[in-house]
């Protein structure tokens, strides 16, 4: 889980790196988006790269998911109903449970949703195009506050998901030492907050007139 977690999290701050390229104009975010399916050429064919990284990332979705439901049902078969409520445990049990599991739910519907929206261009809320930046610009415009709502609860639910699953991730790869934890806490936080912002200041820019 930790290993299938660290390319993702590898992942979204690429993601998250190119989509701030919005602010560059279409020009720039569109010859971005387009220089990704050249990446390769020609010893790939066109897109081949773009291919093969989603069958990883997807590979590497569905072992997190798998691992994480696996881990759940461990740890509930080995601790018994009387100790599963227990008052000092409650504060991290809910954090853990609602900001991983539900929002790992939310997550997954919004990956799904992002995909037909501004991927493959199915959902074409303000119009389709052909263009990245215009179903960009196009989707988050103020009527569609609705469209705007759920990506900002999604990614805030990846900030959270971050936050736990970097300190969770460091821990099971050993590094999580005792005199290392406020470091660590801070990097995961840094990591989580970064991520955050950088993936909602699109789409609120362009939800409040400032890309166009």
């Amino acid at each position: 889980m930790a290993t299938s977690g660290a390319i993702l999290v590898l992942y979204l701050i690429a993601h998250m790196y190119g989509n701030l390229k919005v602010f560059a104009g279409q020009e720039a975010f569109d010859g971005y988006a387009h220089g990704l399916r050249e990446i390769g050429y020609p010893l790939l064919p066109e897109s081949g790269f773009l291919w093969v990284f989603r069958i990883v990332l997807l590979a590497s979705i569905l072992i997190h998911i798998y691992s994480a439901v696996a881990l759940w049902a461990r740890a509930r078969r080995a601790r018994p109903a009387s100790q599963r409520y227990q008052v000092k445990k409650r504060v991290h049990r809910t954090y853990a449970s609602y900001t991983m599991r539900w929002g790992g739910v939310l997550i997954a519907l919004f990956v799904i949703f992002h995909i037909l929206h501004l991927t493959v261009n199915v959902i074409s809320p303000g119009g389709a195009s052909d263009s990245p930046y215009e179903r960009l610009v196009n989707g988050f415009q103020p009527q569609f506050w609705f469209v705007t709502l759920f990506y900002v609860a999604a990614v805030i639910a990846v900030g959270f998901h971050l936050r736990h699953g970097i300190w969770s991730g460091l821990a099971t790869l050993g590094v999580n030492q005792a005199r290392r934890q406020p470091v660590l806490n801070s990097i995961a936080t840094v990591i989580a907050l970064v991520v955050t912002v950088g993936f909602l200041l699109p789409p609120l820019a362009v939800t409040f007139g400032l890309v166009s």
